[in-house]
């Protein structure tokens, strides 16, 4: 019998497609790979979107009823009771405005949180860019965002045909860009917490808490400018916060009310840069040890 001789192959030369090995850059992105995986990303906001609220009666209505609720309990106690002064604004939108831009970062950051603790078995079974995980939060929580927004635009068409003078400011027109700082600002919150959570998880219980807390920093339910006149020695606990600008920057363009800073919103956004940056370090380095320690 005649043996063929198999062909000599390069030794040198590897005999696998992909090489999974841990990140040499902890500030790297690979969005090459996660474009590569967009269908995994798209699967993902699926089931955030759609599986979350499957089996409730009411369905992607809480979608409205928690800000819609929120707002109202704001009117009464911050407006009627408190008396805070909105001017030409009605409080109710007033509050809906600082609202819809506040659930998008909290959530953003509360969801991504809790990335490496809840999808410890996936991670554990199959490779993918672990970075795929907290981005379908923030691009799930834009779909829950967009329709807030149209219920907030609803109501500000209804208090415009009963003739309250509001207008949106021209600049409404960078609004989106407001929404992605809001949107890298709690990524990068949130996948610096995910990763302390794998080694402390204390912190899993503190962040729905000091999420609730920030919120009162934040300028939700007052503009910057009561704070500056009423409490002038804590004003810096709100000025420094990069969410207290979003929010009376998201007022001015949609309410055309309150103030706006090009010296505050730049940093913002070099806050929001900074955040973003540390917070893919931390996840990138992050994600080479902690199956083992979550």
């Amino acid at each position: 019998m005649n043996q063929e001789q198999l062909p000599k192959t390069n030794e040198t030369e590897p005999d696998w497609l992909f090489e999974i090995k841990p990140k040499d850059n902890i500030f790297r992105l690979n969005l090459k790979e996660i474009w590569q995986y967009r269908d995994l990303l798209l699967l993902f906001v699926k089931r955030d979107v759609i599986t979350l609220y499957k089996q409730t009666i009411l369905g992607p209505l809480w979608y409205l009823i928690q800000p819609l609720f929120t707002s109202v309990i704001f009117t009464l106690i911050f407006n009627k009771v408190a008396g805070i002064d909105t001017g030409t604004v009605p409080p109710f939108l007033f509050n809906l405005a600082g609202i819809t831009a506040w659930n998008y970062f909290s959530t953003c950051l509360t969801t991504t949180s809790d990335t490496f603790k809840a999808n410890a078995g996936i991670f554990g079974k199959v490779y993918f860019p672990r970075l795929i995980m907290p981005l379908s939060v923030v691009v799930s929580n834009l779909i829950k965002f967009g329709i807030q927004l149209l219920i907030f635009i609803a109501f500000y068409l209804y208090f415009a045909a009963s003739g309250v003078p509001v207008t949106p400011h021209k600049s409404v027109v960078l609004f989106p860009v407001l929404v992605i700082i809001m949107g890298f600002l709690g990524l990068g919150f949130g996948m610096i917490i995910s990763s302390m959570v794998t080694k402390y998880r204390d912190l899993s219980f503190l962040v729905g808490f000091g999420v609730q807390l920030l919120m009162y920093l934040s300028a939700v339910m007052y503009p910057i400018a009561l704070i500056q006149e009423k409490l002038p020695d804590y004003t810096w606990l709100v000025q420094y916060n990069p969410m207290a600008h979003i929010t009376e920057t998201a007022r001015y363009m949609l309410l055309n009310d309150g103030s706006f800073s090009w010296f505050w919103m730049g940093y913002t956004l070099l806050f929001t840069l900074v955040v973003f940056l540390l917070g893919i370090a931390i996840f990138n380095k992050t994600e080479k040890s902690f199956i083992d320690t979550v």
